[in-house]
């Protein structure tokens, strides 16, 4: 049996909640310590440092709706899931337990309370979610991406730290390539995205926008474009017609090479899209996710569009002749490309990673591996 001690992180199986647990699991490990991740089925897809044999997936439920009967299936889900991660936390015994977020963090944040293990949740929105929010005022400690997301609880500041987003290697490899704002004849790289499910608008405002530039633009275009499976025909359809150069795919391995090597960055504003913008400091049109309860999207946004790095547009305003009218004026002025990329270059903090590492091991009581 090793005796080197274990983190379990604890995420939801989406790209904004796996990827700063992937970035902590690669900073521990470099300090000696072993990770493992629990999370759920949807997890499994990704490729990255959890291995299926890293991963322990345990039954969740995300609250979907307010009657009796979606409550009582949500309880129900998350007792079972607690009581297996209750004897996860037995087999395992880990040194701490550190949540990113998502209702599959629930149980096994809840069991390591149960246990006496100590717990951290990180959260890299403006406004901290829902299974943080209710996790809060029971882990031993809180970080947070930004600045100020506690400001309205007084009882919680005391346990709060600002590390800012752990971003993956492949993230810090893409921050060190510099912004290059191109010249009034050269191509434009432009990078359409819509979060790790895709974004229906992209599809149904990109391309009539595309359509609505000066030809003279147009032939400037390099268009790489995030796209649904069932969009592809329908969108591959206008830009073959307006003989554009566009990739589309429903999902980009190489993501943060593709974030490098653009002009501008057409995108949603979840949180680790918004950090991935700062880290490697490039000019974004963000478009903030409609109808959520705590407007963490559009709280996302704003830190970049605050500190001069993105032009955030509400979706009821996100119309093609408006995106065409600021993709055209960006193009027109790359000094204020240049001078965006910088902007956001600033809110980005590349040692996140290092700072939530040294936080754990504070929580966890390791002053050293052993």
């Amino acid at each position: 049996m090793t005796t080197t001690p274990l983190i379990l992180l604890a995420a939801g199986g989406t790209g904004g909640h796996l990827f700063p647990a992937e970035a902590l699991g690669v900073e521990l490990m470099k300090r000696g310590l072993r990770v493992r991740l629990v999370t759920d089925a949807r997890a499994l897809r990704y490729s990255g440092l959890f291995s299926k044999d890293m991963t322990d997936v345990v039954p969740s439920e995300t609250v979907r709706g307010r009657s009796p009967w979606a409550l009582a299936r949500t309880g129900l889900t998350l007792a079972v899931g607690t009581a297996v991660a209750l004897n996860l936390m037995r087999v395992l015994k880990p040194a701490a337990v550190v949540g990113f977020g998502g209702y599959p963090t629930l149980p096994p944040l809840i069991a390591a309370q149960l246990k006496g293990i100590p717990t951290l949740i990180h959260d890299s929105n403006a406004v901290m979610g829902r299974a943080n929010s209710f996790l809060s005022k029971r882990v031993s400690a809180i970080a947070t991406s930004l600045p100020g997301v506690l400001d309205k609880e007084p009882s919680l500041i005391g346990k709060t730290t600002t590390t800012g987003t752990p971003m993956r290697p492949s993230i810090l490899a893409a921050a060190m390539v510099p912004f290059a704002a191109p010249g009034s004849n050269d191509p434009l790289r432009v990078l359409v995205v819509g979060g790790s499910q895709g974004a229906r608008v992209m599809s149904d405002i990109v391309p009539d926008t595309i359509e609505r530039l000066e030809p003279a633009l147009r032939q400037r275009l390099i268009l790489t474009q995030q796209v649904r499976d069932e969009d592809v025909a329908r969108v591959r359809l206008v830009y073959d017609r307006l003989k554009i150069e566009a990739e589309l795919a429903p999902f980009f391995a190489d993501l943060p090479a593709r974030l490098a090597s653009s002009h501008i960055v057409v995108s949603r504003s979840g949180a680790g899209t918004v950090a991935e913008l700062g880290a490697i400091g490039r000019p974004s049109i963000l478009v903030p996710l409609p109808g959520a309860i705590d407007q963490d999207q559009f709280a996302n946004a704003g830190v970049l569009a605050d500190a001069g790095g993105a032009i955030r547009i509400v979706q009821s305003d996100f119309t093609p002749d408006r995106l065409a009218a600021e993709l055209s004026a960006l193009a027109e002025e790359p000094s204020r490309l240049a001078a965006m990329a910088a902007a956001a270059r600033k809110v980005g903090r590349l040692d996140a990673a290092e700072r939530l590492a040294d936080l754990v091991m504070k929580v966890a009581r390791l002053d050293s591996p052993a």
